[in-house]
C-alpha cells in the first residue's frame, strides 16, 4: 500500500531506490527468462507470459503489482500487471537497437511485490528484410582518358545493407556493353567492393559517354537491390587539328562602311574537346608577322569588322590570310584567305562656305536685298559631285545662284517685321545629286533692326473707372498703360492728358504721370455735384518722328455717406427742427397726429432713412412707422394722461458710418370743443366737398388714361414714321442702378421730350432735383434749341407763402426723377418747378401709380439741398421744361403757420378750373357763417 500510495515521478525514484535496496541483500534474481521476436512486430503483440512462465499466482496477481522494468529510454516493452502478458509498447527496429551486432537482446527487469522479487526477462530481436541495398549517391561520374590502355581498373564505391546474414548484400551485377565489364572484391568490414575493368580502346570522337547501370542485391526471401547510374566521361587528347569551312572567302563592302561594320564570319571546326578543340583566329600578312590592314577579326568567334576608314580611290581590293590554331599543348593550325573588293559610293557632302554677311537688316529694307554670299564645294565627280542650295520656304528669304552653280547670293524677298519675328535663324541646305543624296547645312543668324511703325496700344478702350467721392485731393485714383510694339526709345511710352477741347473741361482738375500712366485729381469729386465725367488720354512713343493713340477715360463717382438727413417737418420759423400738434382728447387708437419728412442728399441705402422715437413721455401713447415717419396714437387717451407730450425722434442714414438728424414735436391734448368749435360745420360741408372731389378725381384719372393711351400710340406712330438720329444736348448723368426699364417720348409746341426711367419700387427716395433720366431732343425742323416757353395759362393759389411747406397729389406725365435705396429701380415722376420763387413745397407720386405715397418725398423750391440748380449748364433744360401747361393735375396743399390751424386749397391747371374753385369757396364761406351762428344759438 506504501508504494501506491507514492505517485507522480516520485514513484520511479521510489522504485529505483527498492531495486537498489534489494540488490544489495540479494544475491542473484529468482528466475530468468528468454523469449524471441521478430522486428517490426505492431504495437500491443504479445511476447510470452511472465507470470505463467514464472509460476506466480494468477488470482493475486493484482496485489502484487507486477511490471517490468527496462534499462533504456524507450519502453519497448510492456507487462499486464492482471493477467501478466508482455507485449510490444513501441516500434521495434532491430537496426536501429543493435545495428550490425547479432544475436540483439534487450534485457528487462519483471519485479512483483508482496513478497518483493525480481526476475530477469531477455528478449531477442529477429532481423527480417526489411532494407534494400543502398549505394551513397544514384549517379556516378567517372572520367577516363580516351588513351588508357585495355585492362585498366577503376574503382566503384560499393553498396551498404543494414540487416544482417543473409538479408544484408550478396552480389552486383553490371548491364551488358562492349567497353567495360565488373569484377568484385571482398574488403573486410567493407564486404564486397565493386570494380570496371575496360575492354577494348576508348575514343572520346566516336563515343564521348557511356552510360552503366550497377545492381546491387542482397539474400532476403524475396531479395531487394538496389542501383546507381555510372557515367563514364572519356577525356580528350589533342590529336586532331582544326578544319576551315571555306579555302577562299569573297566578299564586297561599300567604301563608306562605318567602323564596326560586319563583314563575315571565318569558320573551322576541330574534333577534340576543351582547350584541345578551342580555336584561336588571327590575321596574318604576306609579310612575317600580323596584319596591317584596316579590318579586325575576332580570334575566338572568327568575325571580321571594320576597324578603320576605307576610301575607294586610295585601293580598291584587300586579301588578307587567317590563320586558326587549336590551344593545345601543342598547338595544331591551319590557313584559310579572304578577299575583300571595296565599292565607290556617294560618300563626301558638298561644303558651304560664307564668303560674306550683313546680319544686321532694318525691318524696312526693300525685297532683293543681299544678306550673304557663298560658295558650295562637292569633293565627289560627275553627278555625285553635283550641288543645288535651298532655304525654307516660309521665311522672307531666297537664293540666286551664279551661272557656274558654285556660288549663291541670300536675298530678301519680303519686307521684314521686327514685332512679329525680331530674329531669323536661316538654315541653307545644299544637297548633291548622288544616289542616295548627301547633304550639309549652314545656319545664318540675321537681326531685325527696329523701325518706329507701331504707334502705343492702351491695354483698353475705352476705360471705366469708378472713383468713391471725397478722394483725397493730390492723391493718385487710377492708371492707363500703353504697349509699343517697337523695341528700344521707339517703345518708350509717355503720357499726357488732351487738354485741347474748347470750353470747360474737366482736364483742368487732373495730373498724370507721364512715365507711368497715373492719374491723380488735383480736387476731390462731390458725388451730388459731378456724377460721371469724360477725359482723353494721349499716349506717344519716343519714336523718331513719333507715333501716339488716345483713349477715352470714363470716370464714374461713386457715393459715399457725406450727408446728413435734412429734416422737413416739422420746420419752425426759426428754422429749427421743431413742431406744435394739437389734437382731440377723444380721438381713437391709430389716429395719425403728424407725419415727420425728411430726406438724405446721398443715394442708394446712404440715403434710405429710418426713424425711431429716442425720448417720448409716454410710450404707451403714440407710435412711430420707421419707414415713412407717422406718428400714431397707440391707445385712446384717458382723464389721468397729460395734456401736452414731448417727442424726440431720431432720423438716420443706413450707411456703413450712419448719419442722423433729430426733431422735436410737441402733442398737445385739448378737448373736442374747445379745438374744434366748427368741426360740426366742416364735417357737413366735408361731405358735399368729399363728394366733388371724388367726381373730380374720376374725370382727371380717366382724362390722364385716354391722354396716356393717345400718347403712346402717337409714340409708336412717330417712331415708326421717323429717323431717330437725335443727340442729347442735356448732360449725361448716370443712374447707378444700371437697369433701364422704359422710355417715353412726346412733344410739347417745337420740343421733342424722352422720358427715360427705370421700373420703379417702393420704398425708393427721391433725389432732389435730378434730371438724370431725362433727354431733351431737339426738333430738327426749328434752328433755336431754346424750350418752349410755358403758357400764361398756369395757375397757382395765392395761399402759398414764402417758407411755407406743401404736400401735395401731383398727376402728370412730365418727368421728374425718383431715386430709390441701393440696389432699387428708380421712377421718373412729374416736377411741379413753376411756383413762386419764395415757395417750396414736396410732391407724392400719383395716385394708382403702385406706390406708397407715404413713403416717397420730393422737395421743390428755391430753398433747401433739393433745390434745383440756379445756373444752367450749355444744353440744359430749365425745369418749366418739364411741365405740360394745362395738363389735368390735382395740388393738396396743406400749410403751417405758426400753429395757425390747417387750411386747405385745390389748384387746378385751366382757367375753367379755376372760376369752378372761387365758386366753390364762396359757397364754403356762407356754410361756415351759418353753422357759426346756429351753435351761437345753442
Amino acid at each position: 500500500m506504501a508504494i501506491r500510495a507514492i505517485k507522480g515521478p516520485w514513484l520511479d525514484v521510489w522504485i529505483s531506490f527498492c531495486l537498489a535496496l534489494i540488490l544489495t541483500n540479494l544475491e542473484g534474481v529468482s528466475a530468468q527468462i528468454r523469449y524471441s521476436i521478430q522486428e517490426e512486430l505492431k504495437l500491443g503483440t504479445a511476447v510470452g507470459n511472465i507470470a505463467k512462465d514464472l509460476g506466480l499466482d494468477l488470482g493475486g496477481l493484482t496485489n502484487r503489482n507486477l511490471r517490468v522494468v527496462s534499462g533504456t529510454k524507450q519502453d519497448l516493452f510492456k507487462v499486464n500487471p492482471r493477467d501478466g502478458v508482455l507485449s510490444v509498447n513501441q516500434r521495434v527496429d532491430r537496426e536501429e537497437l543493435c545495428a550490425k551486432t547479432v544475436p540483439c537482446i534487450t534485457t528487462l527487469k519483471a519485479v512483483v511485490e508482496n513478497p518483493l522479487e525480481m526476475h530477469q526477462v531477455l528478449v531477442e530481436i529477429i532481423d527480417v528484410n526489411d532494407n534494400s541495398p543502398k549505394f551513397p549517391e544514384e549517379n556516378y561520374t567517372l572520367e577516363v582518358l580516351e588513351s588508357a590502355v585495355v585492362g585498366s581498373r577503376f574503382q566503384i564505391e560499393g553498396a551498404h545493407d543494414l540487416d544482417v546474414g543473409l538479408n544484408s548484400l550478396q552480389s552486383y551485377k553490371l548491364n551488358h556493353n562492349q567497353y567495360f565489364r565488373l569484377e568484385t572484391e571482398e574488403f573486410g568490414e567493407d564486404g564486397k567492393v565493386p570494380f570496371l575493368i575496360s575492354q577494348q580502346p576508348l575514343d572520346r570522337e566516336r563515343a564521348a559517354q557511356h552510360w552503366l547501370l550497377l545492381t546491387a542485391a542482397d539474400g532476403g526471401k524475396p531479395s531487394k537491390s538496389g542501383t546507381i547510374n555510372i557515367t563514364v566521361i572519356v577525356s580528350d587528347i589533342n590529336d586532331n587539328s582544326p578544319v576551315c569551312d571555306k579555302q577562299k572567302y569573297t566578299i564586297t563592302i561599300k567604301e563608306n562602311a562605318p567602323v564596326g561594320t560586319f563583314l563575315l564570319t571565318v569558320n573551322a571546326t576541330d574534333s577534340d574537346e576543351g582547350v584541345n578543340g578551342e580555336i584561336e583566329f588571327s590575321l596574318r600578312s604576306k609579310l612575317r608577322g600580323l596584319s596591317s590592314e584596316p579590318f579586325d577579326l575576332n580570334s575566338r568567334t572568327g568575325k571580321l569588322t571594320v576597324k578603320g576608314g576605307l576610301d575607294y580611290e586610295e585601293k580598291q581590293v584587300y586579301e588578307l590570310k587567317v590563320l586558326a590554331a587549336d590551344k593545345g599543348a601543342v598547338p595544331l593550325s591551319t590557313h584559310c584567305n579572304v578577299v575583300v573588293r571595296v565599292e565607290d559610293v556617294n560618300d563626301n557632302p558638298p561644303e558651304i562656305d560664307i564668303t560674306s554677311l550683313s546680319s544686321r537688316i532694318p525691318e524696312d529694307a526693300p525685297p532683293g536685298t543681299v544678306v550673304a554670299l557663298m560658295g558650295v564645294t562637292d569633293l565627289d565627280s560627275g553627278v555625285n559631285g553635283q550641288v543645288v542650295c535651298s532655304v525654307p520656304g516660309h521665311l522672307p528669304f531666297d537664293l540666286k545662284a551664279s551661272p557656274d552653280g558654285q556660288s549663291y547670293s541670300l536675298v530678301t524677298k519680303d519686307y521684314l517685321d521686327k514685332e512679329r519675328i525680331h530674329m531669323y535663324d536661316i538654315t541653307i541646305t545644299a544637297k548633291d545629286l548622288g544616289s542616295p543624296a548627301l547633304s550639309s547645312t549652314k545656319v545664318i543668324q540675321v537681326d531685325v533692326l527696329d523701325v518706329n511703325d507701331n504707334s502705343p496700344l492702351f491695354t483698353e478702350s475705352p476705360y471705366t473707372f469708378y472713383v468713391p467721392e471725397n478722394n483725397k485731393a493730390g492723391m493718385s485714383i487710377f492708371s492707363v498703360s500703353a504697349a509699343d510694339a517697337d523695341g528700344g526709345e521707339n517703345a518708350a511710352v509717355t503720357y499726357l492728358l488732351n487738354r485741347k477741347n474748347p470750353g470747360p473741361t474737366v482736364t483742368s482738375f487732373l495730373n498724370i504721370n507721364e512715365v507711368n500712366g497715373t492719374i491723380s485729381a488735383l480736387k476731390s469729386f462731390d458725388f451730388e455735384t459731378v456724377k460721371t465725367f469724360q477725359f482723353q488720354v494721349v499716349a506717344t512713343d519716343s519714336g523718331t518722328p513719333s507715333l501716339s493713340s488716345n483713349v477715352t477715360v470714363n470716370v464714374f463717382i461713386l457715393d459715399q455717406n457725406d450727408n446728413a438727413p435734412v429734416i422737413l417737418y416739422p420746420l419752425s420759423s426759426n428754422g429749427s427742427a421743431e413742431g406744435v400738434e394739437e389734437i382731440p382728447r377723444n380721438v381713437n387708437a391709430g389716429h395719425l397726429v403728424t407725419k415727420v419728412r425728411a430726406y438724405d442728399a446721398d443715394i442708394g441705402y446712404n440715403g434710405w432713412l429710418l426713424f425711431s422715437l429716442q425720448e417720448v413721455t409716454d410710450h404707451s401713447l403714440f407710435g412711430l412707422d420707421r419707414y415713412t415717419g407717422q406718428i400714431r396714437t397707440l391707445r385712446s387717451f384717458t382723464e389721468t394722461d397729460e395734456a401736452e407730450h414731448k417727442l424726440l425722434i431720431l432720423v438716420k442714414d443706413n450707411g456703413n458710418v450712419s448719419l442722423s438728424a433729430t426733431a422735436t414735436v410737441i402733442v398737445k391734448v385739448v378737448e373736442p370743443k374747445e379745438a374744434f368749435a366748427a368741426s360740426d360745420v366742416k364735417s357737413a360741408a366735408t361731405v358735399e366737398e368729399g363728394n366733388d372731389v371724388t367726381f373730380y378725381l374720376m374725370i382727371t384719372l380717366g382724362s390722364v388714361s385716354v391722354l396716356f393711351i393717345i400718347s403712346i400710340i402717337v409714340l409708336i406712330a412717330m417712331q415708326c414714321s421717323k429717323s431717330t438720329d437725335y443727340t442729347s444736348k442735356y448732360l449725361q448723368e448716370t443712374n447707378y442702378d444700371g437697369t433701364l426699364c422704359h422710355s417715353i417720348q412726346y412733344r410739347s409746341g417745337d420740343k421733342r421730350y424722352m422720358l427715360v426711367g427705370p421700373r420703379m419700387s417702393i420704398g425708393s427716395t427721391i433725389v432732389p432735383g435730378s434730371h438724370a433720366n431725362t433727354l431733351v431732343l431737339p426738333d430738327r425742323r426749328r434752328t433755336s434749341g431754346e424750350p418752349k416757353v410755358p403758357s400764361a395759362d398756369w395757375r397757382y393759389s395765392a395761399s402759398l407763402r414764402a417758407g411755407g411747406v406743401m404736400q401735395s397729389s401731383v398727376h402728370m406725365e412730365e418727368s421728374s426723377v425718383m431715386q430709390g435705396a441701393q440696389g432699387v429701380l428708380v421712377q421718373n415722376w412729374p416736377t411741379a418747378s413753376s411756383a413762386a420763387d419764395a415757395e417750396g413745397g414736396e410732391v407724392s407720386p400719383p395716385m394708382g401709380a403702385g406706390v406708397d405715397s407715404n413713403s416717397w418725398h420730393f422737395r421743390y423750391g428755391p430753398g433747401g439741398p433739393g433745390a434745383p440748380p440756379q445756373h444752367l449748364k450749355p444744353g440744359e433744360v430749365p425745369p418749366e421744361a418739364f411741365i405740360i401747361p394745362g395738363s389735368p393735375a390735382i395740388i393738396s396743399i396743406r400749410q403751417n403757420q405758426g400753429g395757425e390751424d390747417d387750411k386747405s386749397d385745390f389748384i387746378t391747371f385751366g382757367k375753367k378750373e379755376e372760376a369752378k374753385k372761387k365758386k366753390k369757396k364762396k359757397k364754403e364761406k356762407k356754410d361756415k357763417k351759418d353753422k357759426g351762428k346756429d351753435d351761437g344759438d345753442e
